[in-house]
């Protein structure tokens, strides 16, 4: 992949960041993160944060826990969530509690979307009433993003993806057919409601897909268009 060839795709309003290791990725978006929590806190008393699971975000997690913040006055939900009990392996909640509500940050309020005794759409509601217990403008929304262009759980191959992007819901359940469990995902509008986007990515095959995204337009193919459509940092490691 040639670097210029994404630089000359970006649009004004997305800004990628390049590190040479995974570690000084992560040093600066923990840094980068607790200075935005801590300003939300100072002018408004509050702050809310929805983040992203998987294995990428593990270090970030374990940096953050140990970061002095006043953290009984942050939220933390998920940009999405595997419809599984969080003892779990592929359970993003599982991976918050073990990794990032420890130590400093054991005081933050962390709103799971996973709700044991019903199925992901059976709890949809639930979920919303929720999440309505967070800010308008969630602070920061840190996503990630698959090879096949999903971020949150909003999947290409989803049935349910038109509904995801378009409902005024702040949640959707979405089952996709290339990946395994049922999910619940923030909403579209939900993601979007928010004061910074961040897409934090990992490897040679992420900015290849990125290239890929940035050559067309089309949501449905590659529904991490629409968040190339706004104003979005991406915080890329090899």
């Amino acid at each position: 992949m040639n670097k210029s060839d994404i630089a000359t795709l970006l649009p004004e309003h997305v800004k990628l960041l390049r590190f040479d290791t995974p570690e000084q990725l992560t040093q600066t978006l923990a840094e980068h993160i607790s200075q935005s929590l801590t300003q939300a806190v100072e002018e408004r008393g509050e702050a809310a944060i929805a983040l992203s699971g998987g294995r990428t975000p593990l270090p970030l997690f374990q940096r953050l826990s140990e970061t002095p913040l006043p953290w009984s006055s942050v939220s933390i939900t998920l940009a999405d969530d595997r419809w599984l009990p969080t003892d779990q392996a592929d359970s993003n909640a599982g991976l918050i509690e073990r990794h990032l509500l420890q130590h400093e940050a054991q005081q933050a309020r962390f709103i799971s979307l996973w709700q044991p005794g019903k199925t992901a759409l059976e709890a949809e509601s639930d979920c919303a009433e929720r999440l309505a217990a967070l800010p308008a403008l969630l602070d920061m929304v840190v996503l990630g993003m698959g090879n096949d262009g999903h971020t949150a759980s909003l999947f290409p191959c989803a049935s349910e993806l038109q509904h995801a992007l378009e409902t005024e819901m702040p949640c959707a359940a979405v089952t996709p057919t290339s990946a395994p469990h049922a999910r619940m995902t923030l909403s579209a509008r939900r993601l979007l409601a928010s004061r910074e986007r961040i897409l934090h990515l990992k490897g040679a095959d992420k900015l290849e897909t990125l290239h890929n995204a940035l050559l067309d337009d089309d949501i449905r193919i590659m529904p991490i268009r629409l968040f190339l459509r706004q104003p979005l940092t991406i915080y890329w490691s090899p």
